[in-house]
């Protein structure tokens, strides 16, 4: 875009870190045994049992989802005669209710043969934090810009051109750690700390600015 009167171009950037809106864990359900049919109805029960937990935790369950089912044969390694079956679910749960997320995981642990992963932490893809970043980047551009045209003894009088520069926004994960079920006992408390998310933004902005004093 022509212009008739100098021009600054600079760059504007933010980062916050904001608290997680949303923890995401996998439940991983294994049955193993000789027969094909009691090994498929052994791991349609564990799986289940951990889908009637998650349905006593909501609305603390903001949504679960399926990611990975299997089931194969065992084998010897001297041929290819079947010993066995081996079979596993995997689902991933997405948890908004922070206080009830250590109870819930660890209730799902204790589950026979049920493995727990997580939680990872992140920011909802709405979550007004990216906005928040965003506007803030530009404010930062133009406070730059303000202070170049003061250095020349000028002043910023129109914006030309903005346009995203990135980094976008980049919310962090954490996986917490495991557990496997089969343990039995009472369920013992578990305090989990939320890792605090990193939103970061940046614009390119180009600026018109009065004529310069200089000298």
């Amino acid at each position: 875009m022509a212009t008739d009167g100098p021009v600054v171009q600079v760059r504007g950037e933010a980062t916050r870190e904001v608290p997680p809106e949303l923890a995401l864990f996998t439940v991983t359900v294994t049955a193993r045994g000789r027969d094909r049919e009691a090994t498929l109805t052994q791991l349609a029960e564990r799986a289940a049992a951990v889908r009637v937990l998650l349905d006593g935790a909501e609305p603390a369950v903001a949504r679960r989802e399926t990611g990975d089912l299997w089931v194969r044969p065992q084998t010897k390694r001297s041929g290819e005669r079947v010993v066995g079956w081996l079979g596993s679910v995997t689902t991933t749960v997405t948890v908004t209710d922070f206080t009830a997320l250590g109870e819930l995981m660890l209730r799902l642990a204790d589950q026979d043969q049920v493995e727990v992963n997580g939680p990872w932490w992140e920011l909802r893809p709405d979550s007004p934090a990216h906005r928040e970043a965003r506007h803030a980047a530009i404010d930062d551009a133009l406070l730059r810009a303000r202070e170049y045209a003061e250095a020349l003894g000028a002043r910023v009088t129109a914006l030309l051109e903005l346009a995203d520069a990135g980094p976008a926004d980049r919310p962090m994960f954490a996986r917490a750690g495991s557990a496997r079920g089969g343990a039995g006992g009472g369920i013992p408390e578990l305090e989990l700390d939320p890792q605090p998310q990193t939103v970061q933004a940046a614009v390119q902005a180009r600026f018109t600015i009065s004529d310069t004093v200089l000298g």
